[in-house]
């Protein structure tokens, strides 16, 4: 469900100008909040219209506009035209370091299953320790790649440099696999469906995630922006936390010609069958599992922290922050679980 090579997961909004109403001396503020194609209860929240009816009730009319390019996210933000958008934890940590003034307020969603390091057959690679000389295709500086080093080297203890790590974006990962080039890669899907076919799961970021850090995908707003629209804020997410909870409650329900699965196609593209399973690959926490330790109330930040240390080490960043906290806010959360 990710399809960009560096997986800064970006959603662009902008707020535009009041539109001015020939009757009305009031102007309605109108936010052009961005989504990316990744599946889940946000994409069927939008779809059906639950965030454009809860924020009208705020005073506010949503633009919603999908993207494709992680890189626009925070050029966006950093340009003071985005309130509110969908980063991934490795683009999130690169924008706040990059000065951004951000605020992590919702995990769309833990990466989870869905991207995971595929042995091929034949590959003699049955353990993660059985790496070592071999050929892995990974996209650089993506989530995978994080979690790929972050499993080497702090969950299976075994030398990066023992291992032949190479940059490759998804469709090349498939060529060289089908080519027999590499005889393992760490990806995601359609990439990793691919791979599937005749390969099997080493380890994925489910796994290395609970043993370390995980990687997930956010919904990131402008500090300012958020302090200044607390109703948008707080209306904004009590629909996350509605939508979050309809999935985790009657996640059967969501089957490929259902509603919610065909809103989702409808917005992003794709079919329901393919919907369904890349749902089923990625966990979606709750409001209170959001506010709690695991997720913004530490666990993200902790999760940031990893990331710019990673960021660093690939020269992606000069050098990491001191302190991630101040772009992690969990309260929006903790008060729509209440």
């Amino acid at each position: 469900m990710h399809f960009m090579s560096f997986k800064y997961m970006a959603g662009t909004a902008t707020v535009v100008a009041g539109l001015f109403s020939s009757t009305l001396a009031f102007a309605e503020t109108t936010v052009v909040v961005g989504y990316q194609q990744i599946v889940g209860p946000f994409i069927t929240a939008i779809a059906d219209g639950r965030f454009d009816a809860a924020a009208k009730e705020a005073g506010y009319t949503i633009d919603w506009r999908q993207f494709s390019s992680g890189g626009d996210i925070s050029t966006a933000l950093a340009s003071g035209n985005v309130p509110i958008g969908v980063i991934g934890s490795t683009g999130t940590t690169a924008a706040a370091t990059r000065g951004v003034d951000l605020e992590l307020f919702w995990i769309l969603d833990n990466i989870g299953k869905s991207e995971a390091l595929v042995a091929r057959e034949g590959s003699g690679i049955e353990k993660p320790e059985d790496l070592k000389g071999k050929n892995v295709g990974v996209p650089f500086v993506s989530t995978s790649h994080f979690h790929l080093l972050v499993g080497l080297e702090q969950v299976w203890k075994v030398d990066p440099r023992e291992v032949n790590i190479l940059n490759m974006k998804p469709p090349q990962i498939i060529a060289a696999w089908q080519r027999g080039d590499i005889d393992a890669a760490y990806v995601w899907p359609p990439a990793l469906s691919e791979l599937m076919k005749n390969g099997k799961v080493i380890a994925d970021s489910e796994t290395i995630g609970a043993a370390s850090v995980p990687t997930f995908d956010g919904l990131v707003a402008d500090k300012n922006w958020a302090a200044e629209n607390p109703k948008f804020m707080t209306a904004f997410t009590k629909v996350l936390a509605q939508a979050y909870s309809d999935y985790n409650t009657n996640k059967a329900a969501w089957t490929p010609d259902s509603a919610q699965v065909q809103g989702i196609v409808k917005l992003i593209g794709g079919d329901g069958a393919g919907a369904v399973e890349a749902l089923n690959l990625l966990s979606f926490p709750n409001a209170a599992e959001q506010a709690s330790d695991l997720w913004l109330g530490g666990g993200a930040t902790r999760a940031l922290v990893e990331s710019a240390k990673f960021l660093a080490a690939q020269k992606q960043i000069d050098k990491a922050l001191d302190d991630y906290a101040p772009f992690v806010n969990g309260s929006y959360a903790k008060a729509a679980s209440e």
